[in-house]
């Protein structure tokens, strides 16, 4: 009966050993995942960060071509503008004021426009 009781006793240890280990284990699988969920959190805020930097670069980028295709092909002044208007329009008034076209800009009575013309012609 002694062995049984030695052997029951020599059984109750290992197992408290076991379950100590396991528990050591357990603890150790739990910091390991923790350890990996911190890195996978770092991993993705350096993801973000990488992509707001990406972003700003690429909108840095095109704000600079941008700039550099306006250097290269610069807007017209709206002066240019105003008499390349009037230059189109100087053959279309030259017919009207010698007479041989109606107004190119479209007066409801052709009167009225002849008065409007004759007017300024006389100041």
């Amino acid at each position: 009966m002694t062995s049984l009781f030695a052997q029951e006793i020599r059984l109750s240890r290992r197992h408290e050993e076991i379950v100590s280990q396991r528990l050591m284990l357990l603890q150790q699988m739990n910091n390991r995942f923790g350890e990996q969920n911190m890195e996978k959190i770092s991993q993705m805020q350096a993801a973000e960060t990488a992509y707001k930097r990406n972003l700003s670069l690429l909108n840095d980028i095109e704000a600079a071509e941008k700039s550099l295709q306006t250097r290269i092909h610069p807007l017209p002044q709206p002066e240019t503008h105003y008499w390349a208007s009037v230059e189109e329009y100087i053959p279309k008034w030259e017919q009207f004021l010698l007479g041989k076209a109606p107004c190119p800009v479209g007066f409801e009575n052709q009167n009225e426009a002849e008065n409007t013309i004759k007017n300024e012609t006389q100041l």
